[in-house]
């Protein structure tokens, strides 16, 4: 698996506690800065999804904070 980038790892214990809603973490984590794409990075891993209009943590995502732990 990539190491996913420190930003990300923030992002994935940001979801840590539960689905947060998706206008919440567009707000927080969204960026226009090509040098900061962290929600992009994320989704890309597979580290976390959209579920209707709440976003949550997958498997691999839950596996990245263990490690990190």
């Amino acid at each position: 698996m990539e190491v996913p980038d420190t930003l990300v790892v923030d992002l994935l214990v940001f979801l840590k506690a539960g689905p947060r809603p998706y206008r919440e973490v567009m707000d927080a984590w969204r960026t226009s800065c090509p040098r900061l794409p962290v929600w992009e990075d994320a989704v890309d891993l597979g580290l976390v999804e959209r579920e209707q209009d709440s976003v949550v943590l997958t498997e691999a995502g839950r596996k990245v904070l263990a490690l990190q732990s």
